[in-house]
């Protein structure tokens, strides 16, 4: 079954459900992030000094990460088996109630080293969740997709990353007001016990959406294969491998942008805590916009220019985003987090999804997604924050985190330029391409521009 222009409407509704599911997901795992830079220091580290304190706090918030690829593995053998959209409303539920229940935790002054102990555990089941929800959000929008438009309607669950930071930031940013001694008894805690709410919404738009037409047909028509992950590592780990390549770039520079600036800003006083969420809450606005424009060209140009380009204007920004913050000016640090993200960001992410997905066969697809996306990000975005804020104790400059985030950035334009292009291919295998008939499974047919 192949999806065709008289599917507008449909694809419509599943990109917005992706869109809204991804966008509960993903509040709760920046909520996160933002209060590990400005509140989890004092409440779970308060023996430590300010800029320790804040160290440990972004290693629980790496903890996440290292959760995501165990995530994608399971719940990508799960929904390469049993179906996207079951492992969908599971990993909302789980990302819900793990954020709640850091609204009601106890802090280090009830009960001790306890505290940060649990709080660890719940950003494993944060990391967990967030990690076998990706790959489901983006193959229901993918899969759907009629051929030629794979990229636009792709890049609607990554809209939700923006969009789930925009609303973190704008919450913990009007909690943030609250007069220090309410804020850290009781004020930061409103932002997570919200999850609870917007949870419910997302698992009703999620259980509206049907599974999509190509899987449900392989899935009709022969046995799921028995272990997805190792039928991915055997038949296709070159592209594992340049997918992981090409995730480490996006990732890692995201989280310096939107959690290492906070504590950065703060800790060499040239911004306020709220300054600083306004630059980061104005930049995820306009790249809610910029996503899908980007994954909309790379229908058009190709996946590898559009993410290439991200890419190496990363590369060419790192010192000059630095330089701007630096001023001190309020305009010019707006002018800074918006190019690095609303460009350099946008034009790698709008495109990964259909570009990951495109690269492994129906099969294996969640899980080939996942575990590239998903592993990438232990060492790449889990990292980066502590790295940064790490490297600049060290040297007290910035100088450093911007070589490192060139670094990165070079590791993304190898693995890129080496990849296949995707975009112009057929997602729909026959059954022999798909292993019906024993043949390896293979991707789609790819040619390099």
């Amino acid at each position: 079954m192949k999806p065709s222009d008289s599917l507008g409407v449909s694809i419509r509704k599943v990109a917005l459900a992706s869109f809204v599911g991804t966008t509960i997901e993903w509040y709760d795992f920046f909520l996160y992030g933002t209060a590990s830079a400005l509140v989890f220091n004092r409440l779970f580290f308060p023996k430590y000094d300010p800029l320790t304190g804040t160290l440990l706090s972004f290693g629980t918030y790496a903890v996440g990460f290292v959760a995501r690829p165990i995530g994608g593995i399971v719940c990508g053998h799960f929904g390469d088996r049993v179906g996207r959209k079951s492992m969908l409303i599971f990993t909302l539920l789980l990302m819900g109630v793990a954020t709640a229940l850091i609204g009601v935790l106890p802090t280090y002054d009830a009960i001790g080293i306890y505290a940060p102990i649990l709080l660890v555990v719940l950003r494993l089941a944060q990391g967990f969740a967030v990690g076998g929800e990706w790959g489901g959000a983006v193959l229901m929008a993918v899969e759907h997709s009629p051929k030629g438009r794979r990229g636009f309607y792709g890049s609607w669950p990554q809209i939700g990353v923006p969009a789930g930071l925009l609303l973190a930031t704008l919450i913990f940013g009007q909690i943030a007001k609250l007069p220090e001694a309410m804020l850290f008894s009781w004020g930061w805690r409103i932002a997570f016990l919200l999850s609870i709410v917007l949870v419910g919404v997302g698992v009703f738009i999620r259980a509206s959406v049907s599974e999509p037409p190509v899987f449900a047909a392989l899935k009709h028509q022969s046995k799921p294969l028995r272990l997805p992950v190792f039928e991915t590592i055997r038949r296709h780990p070159k592209n594992l491998l340049l997918a992981m390549g090409a995730r480490v770039a996006d990732n890692a520079v995201f989280y310096i942008y939107t959690v290492f600036i906070l504590a950065y800003a703060k800790e060499k006083a040239l911004f306020s805590n709220s300054l600083t969420l306004k630059a980061i809450s104005i930049a995820a606005v306009l790249e809610i916009a910029t996503l899908p424009l980007f994954g909309s060209l790379s229908d058009r140009w190709g996946r590898r220019p559009v993410y290439l380009f991200g890419a190496i204007f990363t590369a060419l920004f790192a010192f000059p985003f630095f330089w701007l913050i630096e001023t001190a000016s309020p305009v010019l640090l707006v002018l800074a987090v918006v190019l690095a993200m609303v460009v350099g960001h946008a034009a790698m992410y709008g495109p990964q999804a259909s570009f990951f997905s495109e690269l492994f066969g129906t099969r294996v697809r969640y899980t080939g997604a996942s575990i590239g996306y998903q592993l990438a990000s232990v060492f790449a975005g889990g990292l980066s924050p502590f790295i940064a804020t790490y490297l600049f104790r060290r040297t007290e400059s910035s100088w450093p985190v911007a070589l490192y985030m060139i670094g990165m950035a070079l590791v993304t334009i190898v693995s890129v330029f080496l990849a296949a292009e995707t975009a112009h291919g057929e997602i729909h295998e026959t059954q022999q391409e798909e292993g019906l008939l024993e043949s390896p499974v293979e991707p789609l047919t790819n040619t390099r521009p």
